[in-house]
């Protein structure tokens, strides 16, 4: 199962766009895939509600997409709690991951998602390489939330295309299945 992880929890975010274009754009692969917004979830509290989330959406999903927005030179605190929060080393360890960024500034989250790698990459989850950063987003969508620019669309196609190869290879390989 992928999970498609909208990474932040501001309502009417651009990262919650991205994120369902991701989706449309995988399901067009023929692509199943599942989304899970971090809007108005509540991870500082490990109720019944996050125990849910754990056991539903986290334990299931072997292949992660995080959609993040750069937050202060990183990414939000929001995704970061709910890792910590987690039971993290029960629940994420051999799984895979590709992440983008986006931002409206002109760096598309580049700090972020290399902080998001490296603590994913403690956690055993594998990090695809093709980190993609999306700049200036909110110039690259239609008011709908659909990418309009044709570079846009083709660096996301690239990179969907070489993370389901590789995922596809790996699980094969043994590299999604817990020893």
């Amino acid at each position: 199962m992928i999970t498609i992880v909208s990474g932040t929890n501001r309502k009417g975010s651009n990262t919650l766009k991205v994120a369902r274009e991701y989706q449309r754009l995988l399901k067009e692969k023929d692509v199943d895939t599942q989304l899970f917004s971090l809007e108005g979830v509540n991870v500082l509290e490990k109720d019944a509600a996050f125990e849910k989330i754990e056991n539903e959406i986290i334990i299931p999903t072997t292949t992660f997409i995080f959609i993040v927005p750069e937050y202060n030179g990183s990414f939000p605190g929001v995704l970061k709690l709910l890792i910590d929060n987690s039971r993290s080393h029960e629940i994420w360890f051999h799984k895979q991951a590709l992440i983008t960024g986006n931002a409206t500034g002109r760096a598309g989250n580049l700090r972020g998602m290399d902080h998001l790698a490296d603590i994913l990459n403690y956690l055993k989850i594998t990090v695809h390489p093709n980190k993609l950063p999306i700049s200036q987003v909110n110039k690259l969508m239609d008011a709908e939330g659909y990418f309009t620019d044709p570079g846009t669309l083709k660096a996301i196609n690239n990179q969907l295309d070489e993370f389901l190869q590789w995922s596809a290879l790996a699980y094969l390989f043994g590299a999604a299945v817990k020893p």
